[in-house]
């Protein structure tokens, strides 16, 4: 049983100042010591660390998380995918437990970020790399990303916490059209995950919830869903067991094995066709003359790191200059 979708940090303000008024219970630290057990009274073994803010330097202090606690048996992490050095960037990851990589879109004032042409340059970079890209993004987004979905029919795409529809105040259409609409790709996996707190946090039922779940799950199907905490963001609104709970009572009346897969069998295949898709070292498919790219990559690793002594607070500012980042 795996949990994919959660967070660590050692709080700082700065750094995470998506954490605002109203978010107290999330100001402290949130490390591997505080989550396995609750990992474990919940029946789960192990979990995915994706990132918080973007910077490299937190990527990598996640992965040396996860070397030292194997329950972590993975990290979706962060790089400047816009960025010439996007190659070098990736390339330093090699050889870890790096699965995914996520950029916060839901927080960019652009919202046609995602179809941007320095940022498709960076989704043609992962698909080679055996690397999935998360999606994370508000309902007015998904448009948008069935744009660039469409564009790449060979990488990974895992969506967000089914995209945080808006449960608080009860609508649906828009968002299940939309969703409908994405879910028709086949390179695209969907978290059951985040959802307790799209609701009210103070008042959500699990019958308040139901009909997304409903439609997710229809749109889906069990063999592209993973069930997902988002803890400890979730503790807004519901404690680990409970916020666990919503999905696999949910699921309680499904054959076994569709409770096996939602629950750890999807997230445990996907990292091993990533893998395998690392190590086969398939090209992805796309022009890449169009892209930039025209070397092969083994002659972009040959050539030598740039500035790697960059501080991580550089790349997030220079790379997102706008609002603050929005919890995810």
């Amino acid at each position: 049983m795996i949990d994919s979708h959660q967070h660590f940090w050692k709080y700082d303000p700065k750094e995470y100042d998506w954490i605002g008024e109203g978010m107290d219970v999330l100001k402290r630290d949130f490390l591997p010591g505080d989550l396995e057990p609750e990992l474990r009274r919940a029946g789960f073994d192990g979990c995915v660390a994706v990132q918080a803010r973007p910077s490299r330097e937190e990527t990598r202090w996640l992965l040396e998380l996860a070397d030292r606690n194997p329950f972590v048996v993975g990290v979706v992490g962060w790089v400047d995918l816009c960025s010439p050095e996007a190659p070098f960037q990736l390339d330093g990851f090699r050889g870890t437990r790096l699965v995914g990589v996520r950029h916060v879109v839901q927080s960019e004032p652009d919202e046609r970020f995602l179809l941007r042409e320095a940022f498709c340059r960076g989704i043609a970079l992962l698909e080679e790399r055996g690397l999935a890209y998360d999606l994370l993004l508000y309902p007015r987004h998904l448009k948008v990303a069935g744009e660039l979905v469409a564009r790449f029919p060979r990488q990974g795409f895992v969506l967000d916490h089914a995209a945080k529809p808006e449960i608080r105040s009860g609508r649906i259409d828009g968002w299940a059209r939309d969703l409908r609409a994405l879910a028709g790709f086949p390179n695209v996996l969907c978290k059951l995950s985040g959802l307790v707190t799209e609701a009210a946090w103070e008042a959500w039922t699990p019958e308040g919830i139901r009909p997304y779940l409903d439609h997710v799950f229809e749109c889906f199907g069990p063999e592209r869903l993973m069930i997902g905490s988002d803890w400890p963001v979730c503790t807004l609104a519901a404690g680990y067991d409970r916020t666990m709970r919503l999905v696999t009572d949910y699921l309680a009346p499904r054959p076994a094995a569709e409770r096996e897969a939602i629950c750890g069998g999807n997230a445990s295949r996907a990292r091993r066709g990533r893998r395998k898709n690392r190590h086969a070292r398939r090209r992805c498919g796309f022009d890449r003359r169009k892209w930039g790219f025209d070397k092969p990559c083994s002659l972009l690793r040959s050539f030598p790191r740039k500035r790697e002594s960059r501080a991580s607070i550089s790349d997030s500012k220079r790379y997102c200059p706008g609002p603050p980042l929005s919890r995810g």
